[in-house]
Parts: structure tokens; sequence; C-alpha cells
């Protein structure tokens, strides 16, 4: 299993252990803090929301219909909160980061509660300026919370609060691997190491293993464990030691503390992995299938809301293009080619069409390259400035495609890419997008080498192993700045 982040090795102060029992409660645990911090978002939203009702109305009796909108803004927070990465606990400390993820959630939230009522055409049963209100002071309540609790987190973890002790047990080299490990992950966690304990005297190195103690055996572990001075124990022996490993599992049950086996050196070219049961036993997780559960609702709603909207936008420029196109050149409008979507899969993928009618062939393989004949004059301009790529909005509401996500390509070249660069199709555990992260850092045009190709499946697997919510946003926000219009693209 994974080590979590931690802060570089250090002995934690003694005045620190003795004060670690005056924490109160909500400054133990991470858990615990994360779960009142929810809590506390929660209560504000509805707390607002009857403060924006009574300055509009002066009276707190709420008729029905305002109570279901504050109970669906509630339900719409935690789900949307939770997607962002709120409640973790490495991130509750990151001001700027819980600020910028605030403003679009809750801006999520509030066009959620907007769509709803517009669907249901209760709007006008609804006060604006109770809405606006409410918005605005809920977000600003949020704000406040939030550099509340960064100075509150500042002080407890001064005091040794929130910090986890962790002891090692076993001094050989996975012992050692582990203590770098634990040094080079940073502050992020809060972890200080106590020391290392190993009962094998003839193994134990010299005085200081790594700039860390050598606090004894088993037996003193176990002292320290009584004297609360120890929260996790990670034991870092060979997994094939399984007599050894049992022995002191046994040991160091009877201590309140949480043991954990660290991994073996394979383990540690996988820290992003996790541990979870099948079938009664822990196994390691290497990678998981990404968009998953409410991960995939999420996804499917930003994709039929922003897509459904943004083609309502769309729609009359795309009818002058498609006029401009049929001035310009004989052919039909429309271009339709097979590319491969998720799950390796055929799609039909739909285009403006931007070449000459006779030079369109759907097993073409060339790639269009700078001054190509085949492309018409008006093509040219909308491939530079991507407006060739808007009948996929289509592809969007019928669930071949996404809005963002690794850009499809033609059938031939895919598999001549898939020839070139190593784990190719591993861009196809999501659908493809109409914008991806690699159009949007300038990796656009044509692969004609192995490196640009290396590159950008470099860039699509980044987005789907860190996939969020905020990610797609920034993704269509970057688009509209610095991806419709790029040198390579013709």
């Amino acid at each position: 299993m994974p080590v979590p982040d931690a802060a570089p090795l250090q002995e934690p102060a003694e005045s620190t252990t003795a004060r670690r029992g005056d924490a109160p409660f909500y400054a133990r645990s991470k858990v615990v803090l994360a779960g009142l911090v929810r809590g506390g978002d929660l209560l504000l939203i509805v707390l607002t929301a009857l403060i924006a009702y009574w300055l509009r109305h002066e009276t707190l009796q709420i008729p029905p219909r305002y109570g279901i909108a504050v109970v669906i803004g509630v339900l719409l927070a935690w789900q949307v909160f939770h997607a962002f990465g709120l409640y973790e606990f490495r991130s509750l400390s990151r001001l700027v980061w819980q600020l910028s993820r605030l403003i679009t959630a809750w801006g999520l939230v509030a066009m959620g509660l907007i769509a709803v009522v517009f669907f249901t055409k209760t709007a006008e049963e609804f006060s604006r300026a109770w809405a606006g209100a409410w918005f605005a002071s809920a977000w600003l309540a949020l704000v406040a919370t939030r550099i509340f609790l960064k100075l509150r987190l500042r002080a407890w973890q001064k005091r040794g609060w929130l910090t986890r002790r962790v002891a090692i047990v076993g001094a050989g080299n996975n012992g050692r691997r582990l203590l770098r490990h634990l040094s080079r992950r940073g502050t992020g966690a809060g972890i200080a190491v106590v020391g290392v304990f190993d009962d094998r005297k003839t193994r134990i190195p010299p005085e200081q293993l790594e700039g860390t103690t050598i606090r004894g055996g088993l037996d003193d572990l176990i002292d320290r464990c009584r004297n609360d001075e120890i929260d996790d124990v990670l034991v870092a022996l060979p997994w094939r030691a399984d007599n050894r490993l049992m022995e002191i599992a046994k040991k160091l049950r009877q201590v309140p503390v949480d043991l954990r086996l660290a991994p073996e050196p394979i383990g540690f070219r996988l820290s992003n992995g996790s541990m979870q049961e099948v079938s009664g036993l822990p196994m390691l997780t290497m990678f998981e299938r990404p968009l998953t559960d409410w991960s995939h609702v999420i996804k499917l709603i930003e994709d039929k809301l922003l897509g459904g909207l943004i083609l309502l936008l769309v729609a009359p420029l795309m009818l002058l293009i498609a006029l401009a196109i049929k001035l310009d050149s004989r052919g039909p409008v429309l271009f339709r080619q097979q590319r491969f979507g998720f799950n390796n899969n055929l799609i039909t993928v739909w285009k403006f069409r931007t070449m000459h009618d006779a030079q369109y062939t759907d097993d073409a393989v060339r790639q269009a390259t700078r001054n190509d004949p085949r492309v018409t004059r008006l093509g040219a301009l909308l491939r530079r400035t991507s407006l060739d790529e808007l009948p996929q909005f289509f592809n969007v509401l019928g669930g071949s495609m996404s809005i963002v996500g690794p850009r499809p390509h033609a059938v031939t070249h895919n598999e001549q890419f898939a020839r070139t660069v190593n784990q190719y199709y591993a861009r196809h555990r999501v659908k493809p997008g109409i914008t991806g992260w690699a159009q949007v850092n300038g990796l656009r045009g044509e692969t004609d080498t192995a490196e640009k190709l290396e590159r950008r499946l470099e860039h699509d697997l980044h987005y789907i192993d860190h996939w969020s919510p905020w990610l797609d946003l920034k993704i269509i926000v970057m688009t509209l700045f610095v991806g419709l219009v790029h040198k390579h693209a013709y």
C-alpha cells in the first residue's frame, strides 16, 4: 500500500507529544475535521438562504417551493463539492486552491438550480433578488470559513495536532527505501517519523539511519505506543518473511495503533495505487477504470448540458458556415469519417467539409499539411480556427464523444500511430473529445514524428489520470483563448 505524503524526517518535540492529549476531538482526526467542514458548508448554504429570504421579505416563513430549492441546492453542493476534492485533508490548507475551486463548484451549483427552474418552468415563482443574494452570500460565507480554517490549521499543526506520528519497523534496505520515500514526498500530509525499530541487532547499521535515530526493538516500540507517542507503525520488511511479519503483527496487536505493511520495491513505482479488498483479500490497484460511478454521471451531465447550450449558441454560426461552404466549392456541407472512440470502438464523426469533394476518401492516410492543395480556401480558415469541428457537438449529444477528451483520429491514422508509439490505445479508455489537454497545450496539427505523438499521448494520459470537472472547465476556457487558433492547424 502506498505510504501517504509526509514531512521531512524529523523527531517530534517532547512538548508536542505532551500536549497531544489536549487537542479537541476535531483537531485529532483528519477524517472528522473534513466531515465537519463538509457539514459546515451545507449548514452555511441553508443559513444564507434563510438570511437572504429574511432580508428580502422580512420573514422566515419560507414557502415550500423555496424550501425545495434550498434542499436541491444542498444536495447539488454535497456532490459537486465532493467531486471537486474540496474535503481532502491535504487540500484544506491550500487557500488559493480552495478559493478557486469554490468559485467554480458553487457556480456549477447555481447553474444547476437555474437549469432546474428553467426546465420546470417555475422561474417566475422565485425572487431573483433572493436568488442573487443567496448565491453571493453563500459564496462569501464559504470563503470566510476557508480563510478561518487556514489560520486554525496553521496554529493546530504548530502545536502538533493533526500530525501523524509514524514509527518504522525494519532497519534494512526496505526501511531505508521507505525513509527516502517519505523524505522526498514533502510536508503535504503532516507526518513526523518518530524513529526506526528493529530487534535484529546485527542488521542495524550505524547509530543513525538516514538522519533518524534507531530507537530500539519491538518492546521499546510497544512502550512508546502505550505512552501515546505513536499513531502509525509501518513495517518495512520483505513480504516473503511472512512468519516474521505475523510475529510482529501479533506483538503489536496489543497496542492502539494503526499497523501498516510497507510495499515491496514495485510498490514505490506504483505510488498512485491504492489497496482494495477483493473477495476478502487486500489487493494493490495498479490503475483503475477512469470515469466511473459519480464521475461518470458528472461527466455525462456536463456533456449533455454544456453541449446542448453551446450548440444552441453556435447554431446561427453553423448555418452561416454551411451556406459559405456551398458557395465556396461543390460538394456536401458535412463530412463523415470513421474514427476510434471509447474502448477502441468505431464511431462516425461529423465535420464541416474543408477539402474539395473529390479529395475525400474514408481510407485516406495522409494528414493535411501546410498549403495542402486538397484544402479549399474557406476550408483553410475553418481548419485554422477549428470551426470545422462544430458539428461534433451532435456527436456529444449522441453520446459517442465528449466536449473534452483525447482527440479522435481516422482509423488508418490511429492504427499507424499505435504501431509507432507504445501504449497509444490507452487514450481510448475514455470518450474522445472536441478539445483536449494536448490541444490547449499547443499539440495540434500534423503528427509527422514519433516525438510529437509521444508528447500528445503524454498529455492525453495525464488528462485521463487526473480528470476532474475543474480540469474540464479549465480546458474549455483555455480552448476559447488559446485552443481555437493555432499556427500548426492546417
